[in-house]
């Protein structure tokens, strides 16, 4: 499941002027190419990954994603301001992890690949290791929700997971390809969902 992505920390208004910068979310859905098991969301296109993230926290899935399903894929695209390099993490992929049963509990993870264009044809994968999972969206809980007042731009307390350009050697992009890696990427602990509703943990564990 795919939640909503941001520019965090830094951003290049390139070709524009300040006064012409969009928000440091997402702008628009370039293509969705459901995989095997999805469905869910997908009627809410692109307006369910447009905008800040409406994470539930440690604990409990959002229903505000779109499933990607096994080996599905989503490109998304940002105008000025474009994802800029700069010091640190440079843009967070909010999905729909979360701890089962407790903060201390195994993850429930929604795996995905992430890649990065400035032309939006030639991508280059953001470096992952496919056995520890390190450098894979989806692992972690997304905290920032416009109700609560935590920033999504700040990584420190967003949650979500977070990506730096200079892992690829480029200065700016304009264009987040995620995708779901299917069998190709053991799954978690707990799972992982590959289509219909996002689990949500019982009653008795909701905040």
């Amino acid at each position: 499941m795919i939640g909503r992505f941001a520019i965090a920390l830094a951003v290049c208004a390139l070709a524009a002027s300040s006064s012409r910068a969009q928000d440091p979310f997402v702008d628009t859905v370039v293509s969705f190419t459901p995989g095997s098991g999805a469905g869910f969301g997908a009627d809410q296109l692109p307006d369910i990954v447009l905008g800040p993230p409406r994470g539930a926290g440690e604990v409990q899935g959002s229903l505000d994603v779109v499933s990607l399903g096994n080996d599905g894929v989503i490109v998304v695209g940002f105008d000025v301001p474009v994802i800029c390099d700069g010091p640190g993490p440079d843009f967070t992929v909010f999905e729909n992890a979360f701890h089962s049963g407790s903060p201390s509990g195994p993850i429930f993870a929604e795996y995905g690949i992430v890649a990065v264009s400035q032309d939006g044809v030639h991508f280059v994968d953001l470096p992952y290791d496919p056995t520890t999972h390190a450098g894979l969206a989806g692992q972690t809980p997304v905290f920032s929700n416009p109700d609560n007042g935590i920033d999504p731009l700040d990584p420190a307390v967003s949650g979500g997971d977070s990506f730096d350009l200079a892992a690829v050697g480029l200065a700016w992009a304009s264009f987040v390809r995620i995708t779901d890696p299917g069998a190709a990427i053991p799954v978690a602990p707990i799972g992982r969902c590959t289509g219909g509703e996002p689990p949500v943990p019982p009653a008795s564990q909701l905040k």
